[in-house]
């Protein structure tokens, strides 16, 4: 029998069960609707469900609120009878409130344990779409990678990447010959986005130990899978390195995990928060990636849904891949809102029971309208349903018991020193100490020169003892009068006076004829 993750109650009296299949999650999904409908707690008891079935959750919490994963629920809350009178509703006999294990990350390394990659493994496409580079420095930048990996110089960090470029550019003459014109103009115009990125907190994201996948893939003893939560509400003020973030780990995973067909459950599900951020003003080479991810990455077992306002965020090709839909109620005050809402509602499997725009536009908060994948992947009837109850903490955990669960987190030891090792940085700076050591001591040996051998050798002093023979004229001493006077006609019969007597001469003998 196939495991479900239990949503909520559906049908007239909300009693009928409404259940996300495990064995079709990884065919992607999405959660919708206007803010303050209740997005969040879908996202929370998503998170709980996979946790509770041992799948591992990768989510960003752009908000702040998802922290209370860590956390069961209390009877204390203020709303612990109001959960209780819900799940009676719905028929959910199973409600308790119980913790899930959660490990903290954060960019910034403040909120939770640092994440980072290399520039080597973020690669010349994100880092152009991060920086948002033109197509000329693009290509700029694609030289660089491809001569960081012919001269063996690791990219790992910002400085990696910055000291290489100004090694381009004095070198820029010889590397046109080879890849085409290098710009110093564009190496500029690439220095200074990169000088940008670092007062964003950019450093933070490049360097060493980078993220292993596998610590995001973890298990406890009780069989239980770890939720990592991604602190965001700091990295929103910087909403593309927010989006090229996720995007390269969605990338890292689909490079990274193997092949396993249609598993019984994932083996990880990721959720986009913010999702229409990864494809504001993006160029279409990256749509096509990420509609490539989304397409082959179910194969490798991974589960990919996103967190927006409106469908309309995402694009159609994207779209039309989530099969599984928690639809929250959407305002339609304009005509591009009706427009909007009329479009999500053609996506869903019609339910002759209602009109699924007018629902759309009147689910309350805590309500949604829904389709989830059936048997042998089939959209399932549209349904009303009522969203159960958390079995965590509703909002926020404290500094002080965030800070608690991240000292006693195995991943604090592994992620939490940087590592500095020998990379592009210092085996250019290197480079150029030799070279500027090997001035010097020339130099200093021309210091030690006489005055006449420091002239020579610097081509500014010729002298004739130092050529093994002369090509000056040597004089003939035996010179008589006769062979100067025979000296004296040859030169003047080769001058114009010469050249005057031979023409009268032949001309002469010509008529003669």
């Amino acid at each position: 029998m196939d495991q479900n993750i239990f949503l909520g109650g559906g049908g007239n009296d909300y009693s009928q069960p409404q259940s996300l299949t495990l064995k079709y999650a990884n065919r992607h999904g999405m959660i919708a609707g206007a803010t303050g409908t209740g997005k969040t707690v879908t996202l929370q008891i998503l998170a709980e469900g996979f946790s509770q079935a041992g799948v591992p959750v990768f989510l960003s919490d752009v908000k702040g609120d998802l922290s209370g994963l860590a956390k069961a629920g209390s009877e204390g809350h203020k709303l612990h009878q109001a959960f209780q009178d819900r799940a009676q509703r719905i028929g959910f006999a199973d409600y308790t409130y119980g913790a899930c294990p959660v490990t903290f990350w954060d960019l910034f390394g403040q909120q939770g344990h640092p994440v980072r990659t290399t520039v080597t493994e973020m690669g010349p496409l994100l880092l152009s779409r991060l920086m948002d580079l033109s197509e000329a420095q693009e290509g700029i930048l694609n030289i660089a990678f491809r001569v960081a990996d012919e001269e063996g110089l690791p990219l790992l960090d910002l400085k990696d990447l910055q000291s290489l470029l100004v090694w381009i550019g004095e070198n820029r003459a010889q590397l046109s010959l080879r890849y085409g014109n290098v710009s110093t103009a564009s190496i500029g115009a690439i220095q200074r986005r990169l000088l940008v990125l670092e007062n964003q907190g950019g450093t933070k994201l490049f360097g060493e130990p980078a993220l292993e996948l596998a610590d995001l893939m973890r298990v406890d003893e009780n069989g239980q899978a770890v939720v990592n939560i991604l602190a965001a509400d700091k990295l929103m003020g910087s909403p593309r390195l927010y989006a090229t973030f996720l995007l390269w780990l969605l990338s890292e995973l689909f490079e990274e995990l193997p092949e396993v067909g249609d598993p019984d459950k994932p083996k990880l599900v990721f959720f986009f928060d913010e999702a229409h951020l990864l494809f504001d003003d993006a160029p279409k080479v990256l749509v096509d990636k990420v509609e490539q991810v989304a397409r082959l990455i179910r194969s490798k077992g991974v589960g990919v849904y996103f967190i927006s306002q409106n469908p309309a965020d995402v694009p159609e090709d994207i779209l039309g891949q989530l099969g599984n839909r928690v639809q929250h109620a959407l305002r339609a005050f304009t005509a591009r809102d009706r427009k909007n809402l009329r479009l999500a509602a053609e996506t869903y499997r019609e339910n002759p029971a209602f009109d699924t725009e007018e629902a759309i536009r009147e689910v309350g908060v805590g309500e949604a309208v829904t389709s989830m994948l059936q048997k042998k992947g089939v959209p399932g009837i549209v349904e009303r349903t009522l969203i159960r109850p958390p079995g965590t903490q509703l909002g926020p955990i404290t500094k002080a018991e965030r800070k608690a669960l991240m000292d006693a987190s195995a991943m604090k030891a592994k992620y939490g020193q940087l590592k500095d090792r020998k990379s592009a940085f210092e085996i250019l700076q290197s480079r150029a100490d030799a070279a500027a050591q090997a001035a010097a001591e020339a130099e200093e040996q021309l210091e030690t020169q006489s005055t006449a051998e420091r002239e020579f050798s610097t081509a500014r002093r010729y002298s004739g003892s130092r050529v093994g023979r002369s090509s000056s004229r040597v004089m003939r001493k035996k010179d008589t009068f006769a062979t100067a006077m025979s000296e004296a006609v040859i030169k003047e019969l080769k001058g114009t006076t010469g050249r005057r007597i031979v023409r009268g001469i032949l001309g002469g003998l010509f008529k003669a004829r």
